[in-house]
């Protein structure tokens, strides 16, 4: 049976809109006088500052998806949503659980509250709301997702960390961000700090170079190619990510392969 209420048709054909990612259909289904409330950025969005907004919170990944955790529940000209978004960066799980109650006026959307928690996986206490500056670094729950993925991506292709050199505003700059909003990402969401996240990055190149190798081979030369200029900070990370030195590593994983 088709659903007669206005207040039904208008948050469905929204939600309809954002599932086909189509930018003009969302904005067409706003009211004139649209209040946007993003509780997890702690600010109020009007019209004119939506398109914007619309779009950098789009998914930009085939592979991205938002997913309805209950169907659209309708009380008076009010409607309410919750979905969770999921993505990957830095080798975990990144969640944003989220809800939004919908206010529908002449057949539009005339008010919106978004209210959004992180959730991480590997953690057993999810966050009640983020630290207080994210305010002021404009990212919404989608965006800090899309970003995670973003810094993967980057890391995964431009392999930027064999750059022994390499520093916070470097990445920053070169994904399309503020350093501040990068090391948010990074200390909040992710959980680590940038140092923790390149070294990571290090040790899992540094390990398909060990996997792919026949033949003996330095494993300070090895490490030094994949971008530490420390040996004691390679042994340290190495131990930390795998539980093993790199000599014990090589004996159980490489028995070709020699340190």
């Amino acid at each position: 049976m088709v659903n007669t209420c206005p207040t039904h048709r208008a948050v469905l054909a929204y939600h309809l809109a954002w599932k086909r990612q189509d930018l003009e259909a969302i904005l067409a289904s706003y009211h004139p006088h649209i209040q946007y409330n993003d509780f997890f950025q702690n600010r109020t969005l009007h019209l004119a500052d939506l398109r914007a907004y619309v779009t950098d919170t789009l998914p930009r990944h085939p592979e991205d998806y938002l997913e309805h955790t209950d169907c659209i529940r309708v009380d008076g000209d009010t409607a309410f949503i919750q979905y969770q978004t999921a993505l990957r960066g830095g080798g975990q799980r990144v969640a944003f659980r989220s809800s939004e109650a919908i206010t529908v006026k002449d057949g539009l959307i005339w008010r919106i509250n978004e209210y959004a928690s992180l959730v991480r996986e590997a953690s057993a206490q999810t966050p009640a709301s983020p630290a207080p500056a994210i305010s002021k670094l404009g990212l919404s729950a989608r965006q800090l997702s899309y970003m995670a993925r973003d810094l993967d991506e980057y890391f995964n292709r431009q392999r930027p960390f064999l750059d022994p050199g390499l520093d916070l505003q470097g990445v920053a700059a070169a994904t399309g961000y503020s350093r501040n909003q990068m090391s948010y990402l990074l200390n909040q969401v992710l959980g680590q700090s940038f140092y923790r996240y390149v070294s990571q990055a290090r040790v899992r190149y540094l390990l398909e170079r060990l996997k792919a190798h026949t033949e003996p081979v330095a494993m300070e030369e090895l490490a030094a190619s994949a971008g530490f200029n420390s040996t004691s900070a390679f042994y340290k990370v190495f131990r930390a990510h795998t539980g093993y030195t790199p000599k014990a590593w090589l004996k159980a994983n490489c028995t070709r392969t020699r340190a």
